[in-house]
């Protein structure tokens, strides 16, 4: 393949945000003609009452979805809730944490620190584990999850740092975690988690909606009385109905969840997912002017960081990638650098663009 020739998308554009960030084609090409005309009702998406049936079908046919691609037990409830993972940074140690109570959490991160902030406002928090000393650049690997800890809090993909929990860790605690960049990238055992969390923004559809993912048997066990709204309980019930949902974006979530179901579910999308990701890691390992910043064994295939072996290059390059089509390459403000993310819907043949444009960079200033 040559940059010539690359097979740029509708747009002309490669694109590598990490959130909101790519959806497949053909979710975009459907939304957009909801929003004029859902379902030839003559109405809008936008617009359509959330308590009518036809939007039930929308909510009912997104938790069925969900629950199929995850292999879901009986036990786990599926909710679509306002806001971003933010919220559950607070909502999940309000349900499950006692004031007296002791919740485990791993710090890899920033979104770590974050949840780990909130949660200290229900009870206690001990920190069993931190990547701080390596800014981040690897997950821990030996330390101890107290017994008697409530649930023990991962992030299972660090978005900025481009680390991520390559096995998740074996306790006899309650697990909870924020999937927000890597859900449904890749299998396991969803139902070993005691509650799962995840913006919609990154794998699973438009920003605006907030998936959870909850065992119902570990509700009700704390004393605290808990803001209707905020009890996962009262969602349960109401089937994501408490308050009007986000509409639209619940639509985005389903369409997008109908599009990994065709492909083949998360199987057929993990092994696509590492083939992208092996492909830059490899380009990036064997090319002189590109390092990249994460421990080999704790890698993302979701979000890959590296940074350039000479610093005066970094801002060229970003301008001759912008040439080539490619968008939103450039690392968070925390670290610098480059992150190209690598999310479900991406296509293979963007990452082959990427790794074309770094070799081509490389004949040019090498």
């Amino acid at each position: 393949m040559t940059l010539l020739n690359s097979p740029f998308r509708g747009q002309g554009l490669h694109n590598f945000n990490a959130g909101p960030s790519i959806l497949p084609k053909e979710v975009f090409e459907q939304a957009a003609q909801a929003v004029l005309n859902y379902n030839n009702t003559g109405l809008s998406i936008l617009e359509l009452g959330h308590r009518t049936s036809t939007f039930q079908a929308v909510m009912d046919e997104a938790q069925a979805l969900l629950k199929e691609l995850m292999h879901l037990d009986a036990d786990h409830e599926v909710l679509f809730l306002h806001g971003g993972a933010s919220t559950q940074f607070m909502q999940v140690p309000m349900n499950l944490l006692d004031d007296k109570e002791t919740a485990a959490y791993a710090d890899t991160g920033v979104w770590g620190v974050k949840a780990i902030k909130e949660a200290k406002l229900f009870g206690k928090v001990e920190v069993v584990c931190t990547g701080k000393d390596t800014n981040y650049t690897a997950i821990p690997k030996d330390f101890a999850v107290p017994n008697d800890a409530k649930y023990f809090h991962i992030t299972t993909n660090n978005t900025i740092y481009g680390s991520q929990w390559q096995k998740i860790p074996a306790t006899s605690n309650v697990m909870v975690a924020d999937m927000s960049s890597d859900i449904l990238s890749r299998e396991m055992d969803f139902n070993a988690f005691g509650l799962i969390y995840a913006g919609a923004q990154k794998n699973i559809g438009a920003a605006g909606v907030n998936v959870v993912v909850v065992n119902k048997n570990i509700l009700g066990k704390i004393k605290r009385h808990i803001p209707t709204i905020m009890d996962y309980r009262n969602h349960i019930k109401e089937g994501s109905m408490l308050n009007t949902p986000p509409v639209f974006a619940v639509y985005v979530c389903m369409l997008t969840l109908r599009w990994l179901k065709a492909q083949g579910g998360v199987k057929a999308i993990e092994k696509i997912n590492i083939e992208k990701a092996a492909l830059l890691y490899n380009e990036i390992d064997s090319n002189p002017l590109f390092k990249g910043t994460v421990a080999a064994e704790d890698r993302s295939k979701m979000n890959v960081c590296f940074v350039m072996t000479d610093p005066a290059l970094e801002e060229p390059f970003l301008n001759f990638a912008k040439e080539q089509g490619i968008v939103g390459i450039k690392g968070h403000r925390l670290v610098g650098g480059f992150r190209a993310s690598l999310y479900n819907a991406l296509p293979l043949s963007s990452v082959q663009v990427l790794v074309e444009t770094m070799k081509t960079f490389t004949s040019k200033n090498g």
